[in-house]
């Protein structure tokens, strides 16, 4: 089995580490009590000097995101994304369950650097156990003097307030978690204006993901420099991968950015299931591309995997094995999506039912030879013309599937039903 690098795992094992005592046992809340000695320029410049990169999907440089704050405006606001509900993405709940405190002293050093007094924890409301665990690290936190009135004994003041979602899978973007924060209707807002100046109550607001914020503090406790020892020159650091689908050991496995696709599925998940061959693979969850066994050899990290045709996105590979239905797997992805669609657009809210209408039909025997020119041509209005990102994510699994796997959509046609065991 190949050799994970943890750093924000790194205490997976570790005795009673989601609990205030085990974590400081073993260096917790250091980096926020170096961070503290620093200026918020001095940690801004830290970060970005590290090449730190969004670990929600985006990849968009930290530092830089909290560099474009307005200082002359108060209040500001910090803000947790833990509204994981990317399909085959499962790393952020994970951090939260087993090390809570890491994430609330990511947070305390970001908010101190965008100088927020105030910060939220948006959880998605289906995680029980972590959202009960924050509850409890919080609280603790409070009692230790790491929250609240003077901050680990400094002058800085900072409360985090946790607030669980209701189970609506568009308030992973960011506006549309923003407008749910405030009370509204989970939908995404139009931008620009964008969150840095305009986010929360119409303030200054830096949204920043769950795994994101619990690499800070390794960061500013050991420096640029130790971070960047590992991935590559535009993708530094280590990244959490979530494995899951046709593998023997699915699970969350932390390595190196820019380490092989074929290292994490056969190193870290101990290959296909069953010997099977590989037919196909998403590398960053059900809104990205769908890759085939010939991008094996590419790199998981942002620029290789854009270049391979997909995304990086969260990190999360789906695998599917040779006897998988690329067709039923396609609609049950876009099934997710007809439902999860909020509505505000008409190419989202109409493609997605129209796709998952035509690949029922496909799947299940009542195809047309027009079928498959339709999928394009509806995936190609949705794509770039609906409102936020949703829709772009929703089209990936079909277009790249009618790509690479136009034949099993032709024999499902020709034959009138799907040719693999169900």
């Amino acid at each position: 089995m190949t050799e994970q690098t943890p750093v924000v795992t790194g205490r997976f094992g570790a005795e009673s580490s989601d609990t205030y005592d085990g974590y400081t046992r073993t260096g917790g809340y250091e980096g926020l009590r170096a961070a503290l000695e620093m200026s918020p320029d001095q940690i801004i410049d830290m970060v970005k000097a590290a090449g730190l990169r969004g670990r929600g999907g985006a990849g968009f440089p930290t530092g830089v995101k909290w560099g474009f704050i307005p200082r002359e405006r108060k209040p500001t606001y910090l803000v947790c994304n833990a509204d994981e509900g990317e399909p085959g993405t499962f790393k952020d709940r994970e951090l939260m369950e087993r090390d809570p405190h890491q994430l609330i002293e990511g947070i305390a050093i970001a908010s101190y650097a965008i100088e927020a007094a105030q910060a939220y924890i948006y959880c998605r409301g289906e995680f029980a156990f972590a959202g009960r665990q924050l509850e409890r690290a919080i609280a603790e936190a409070y009692d230790q003097g790491i929250l609240g009135k003077r901050v680990a004994g400094s002058d800085y003041s900072l409360d985090v307030i946790l607030h669980r979602g209701a189970g609506a899978y568009i308030c992973g973007e960011e506006t549309a978690l923003l407008e749910s924060l405030e009370g509204k209707r989970g939908q995404p807002r139009l931008r620009p204006p964008f969150p840095a100046t305009n986010g929360l109550y119409d303030q200054p607001t830096v949204v920043n993901n769950v795994e994101t914020l619990s690499t800070v503090p390794h960061i500013i406790k050991n420096g640029a420099d130790w971070f960047k020892q590992w991935g590559t020159e535009k993708s530094p650091g280590t990244k959490m991968f979530c494995v899951s689908g046709d593998v023997e050991r699915p699970g969350n496995y932390e390595g190196p950015l820019g380490m092989p696709v074929r290292e994490v599925i056969d190193g870290f998940a101990g290959g296909v299931k069953g010997g099977k061959k590989l037919k196909a693979f998403t590398p960053g969850g059900s809104s990205t591309p769908l890759l085939t066994a010939a991008h094996l050899d590419a790199g998981m990290d942002f620029e290789s995997i854009a270049a391979a045709g997909s995304l990086l996105g969260t990190g999360a590979i789906i695998v599917l094995a040779e006897d998988a239905c690329m067709v039923r797997a396609t609609y049950r992805f876009m099934k997710f999506y007809e439902h999860e669609s909020c509505g505000k657009c008409t190419p989202c809210r109409e493609g997605c039912f129209w796709l998952s209408q035509v690949l029922h039909r496909i799947e299940n025997g009542s195809g047309r030879s027009e079928d498959m020119k339709l999928l394009t041509d509806v995936s190609n209005n949705i794509f770039g013309r609906s409102f936020c990102a949703f829709g772009d994510g929703a089209v990936s699994p079909v277009l790249s599937s009618v790509k690479y796997f136009a034949d099993e959509y032709t024999e499902h046609i020709a034959k009138k039903g799907c040719p693999f065991e169900r």
